[in-house]
């Protein structure tokens, strides 16, 4: 059997061929696909509810965020509230900021009222972070909280680029053991004894309230029910990118207090179908398996001198030795 590279190859690549799986395997219907996780929450999740019209941007839960995540001194105390006039994300030394945004005029009243809004980590039901973490340093804990493992963290970063709400942070000061930094929902609280977590347990006015997810969702649809002249009749986070356990109500349109607007699609249910249908499909082998015979059957075309057929060195082999044999 004459056997050269280009046979080689085209046997490998027809061996990854017959190892990719059949689109329809046993017992599976045309079409069929496995149903995307964290459509619904578990009737256990925890979350809070961020009433922003109770709000009155003390920076308590700045503060009380600080303590307890053991985070480096500010530079000013939290009692200082010209902070609040710039606009600030989340960051590697702060896991959750208050911001004010001013009143504006509007048809409905006379104006509206300045108000403060807090952010920080929404622990999305589908969490993009999770998915696009590729050694599962973030994860979803049984309480609906994403926490994070630094000890098997590989630095990449995924996580900040895939967040929708762009909350993780980066520790770019840290030239040895870098982490990912963000708000956690204090997911130890008072060793499972189901304490709030410490922003809402520090809360005056009780704009922060914690609890069941599903209580809060009910708790917060009764609230506009009662006063519509007072809220926004949308549950900023009941459905936004799938769900999240963080949500908010507000007295004015949720761009108008630094809210992004999103679909409510999770961002896994598109990226994952993707990435199982190339891997299932053996889109991937397939392919450079057929860019290397490609590039193998260019070079040989190029110089078949250079790449003789293992069948062409064996005819070749007698004449050497006959010409041998005549030099002596």
């Amino acid at each position: 059997m004459n056997l050269n590279r280009r046979r080689i190859l085209q046997l490998g690549l027809t061996a990854a061929a017959a190892s990719v799986p059949s689109p329809l395997q046993a017992g599976e219907s045309p079409g069929a696909a496995a149903a995307p996780p964290g459509n619904g929450a578990d009737a256990e999740h925890v979350g809070v509810l961020n009433d922003t019209t109770l709000c009155i941007g003390c920076r308590e839960c700045e503060a009380a965020c600080n303590r307890r995540n053991h985070l480096p001194r500010t530079a000013a105390p939290f009692s200082d509230r010209d902070v609040l006039r710039t606009f600030r994300r989340p960051s590697a030394t702060a896991f959750t900021v208050v911001n004010q945004f001013q009143g504006s005029p509007s048809p409905d009243q006379a104006a509206l009222q300045q108000t403060y809004c807090k952010v920080q980590c929404m622990h999305c039901l589908n969490p993009s972070c999770v998915s696009a973490c590729i050694v599962g340093a973030m994860t979803k804990a049984p309480d609906g909280s994403v926490v994070y493992n630094p000890t098997i963290c590989l630095g990449c970063r995924y996580c900040q680029v895939a967040c929708p709400f762009e909350v993780p942070a980066y520790e770019f000061d840290e030239p040895l053991v870098p982490r990912v930094r963000k708000c956690e929902l204090c997911t130890d609280r008072a060793k499972g004894t189901g304490a709030n977590p410490a922003c809402a347990a520090s809360c005056p006015t009780e704009a922060l309230v914690f609890g069941r997810r599903a209580d809060l969702v009910a708790m917060a649809r009764e609230r506009v029910t009662r006063r519509p002249d007072r809220y926004v009749d949308h549950i900023y986070g009941e459905h936004e990118v799938g769900g999240t356990s963080w949500m908010y109500l507000t007295g004015r349109p949720v761009q108008e207090v630094g809210l992004l607007p999103l679909p409510t699609t999770p961002p896994p249910e598109r990226t994952e179908a993707i990435q199982h249908g190339i891997f299932k499909y053996g889109i991937i082998p397939v392919t450079f398996y057929g860019l290397l015979a490609g590039i193998m059957w260019v070079t040989h075309r190029k110089h078949p001198e250079d790449h003789p057929g293992i069948g062409e060195m064996s005819d070749h082999a007698p004449r050497a030795s006959q010409d041998e044999e005549v030099r002596r």
